[in-house]
């Protein structure tokens, strides 16, 4: 029964959260700062891993190819669907999900320990939708174009090592992530991307505003919002693929 409880608390909580902002100019603020503490600051390890991820599909999708009839453009092919479809919404959602999302249930745990969120009720802000809000507004905003960089990224990864081990040349290469493209699969994994970012914000928010106690909770906090926001990412992960793609 445990579970339904925190549902109908994060139900409430929601509500809070999207009430109208009291000050505007102020909410957009505190969106924009956000966007760099939560998203920007994101890019480099968003990079590394995309290019990495890029590199290491060519590497296995050439080694696959045992068959003289499995033409050679395939590579850039699935290393396109592999990327677009799965690994770069997915995969560098949940590796957000660490990064984000601990830091969003520590910042805002830490607030409540110290009864930083308290002053602000007293003073009759509504501390859900001040705290909150902004950094779910801002990642779902931002994440799409961190994942369209990630995309990108993936496919110059794989380029680079197609071409330093000779496995495909560069015009197969790309003659493989032409074809067969379909411009819907991109809106999927952005579509995707949105509901990851909104789970890992909300999620997050949810554990560091209900954390009492002291550090160690606030600890106990970010750990818990970064295992239930996984484990909903993977759910979500399958049904918006069966209702987008099924």
């Amino acid at each position: 029964m445990k579970i339904f409880y925190h549902i109908g608390r994060y139900c409430l909580l929601m509500v809070r959260v999207f009430a109208r902002p009291d000050r505007s100019r102020i909410f957009r603020k505190m969106a924009f700062i956000e966007m760099e503490n939560l998203c920007l600051d994101s890019i480099g390890i968003v990079a590394i891993i995309s290019i990495f991820m890029g590199a290491v599909l060519v590497i296995q999708t050439a080694y696959n190819i045992d068959s003289p009839w499995i033409p050679l453009y395939t590579v850039g092919f699935t290393t396109r669907q592999s990327l677009v479809l799965e690994f770069c919404p997915t995969i560098v959602s949940l590796i957000l999900a660490g990064k984000v999302g601990s830091r969003i249930s520590s910042e805002i745990g830490t607030m409540r320990v110290t009864e930083q969120i308290d002053a602000l009720d007293i003073m009759g802000v509504n501390s859900a939708n001040y705290l909150i809000l902004p950094k779910i507004t801002a990642c779902v905003l931002l994440n799409p174009f961190l994942i369209t960089i990630s995309m990108f990224l993936g496919l110059i990864g794989g380029w680079f090592v197609a071409i330093f081990t000779g496995v495909v040349t560069t015009h197969v290469y790309l003659l493989g992530i032409q074809t067969y493209f379909v411009p819907f699969e991109i809106f999927y994994a952005l579509i995707k991307t949105a509901v990851f970012a909104f789970i890992i914000t909300s999620i997050s928010g949810y554990n560091g505003y209900y954390t009492h106690g002291g550090a160690l909770e606030v600890g106990q906090s970010s750990t818990k919002a970064v295992v239930y926001s996984s484990i909903l990412i993977i759910i979500a992960n399958l049904v918006l693929t069966q209702l987008l793609l099924g």
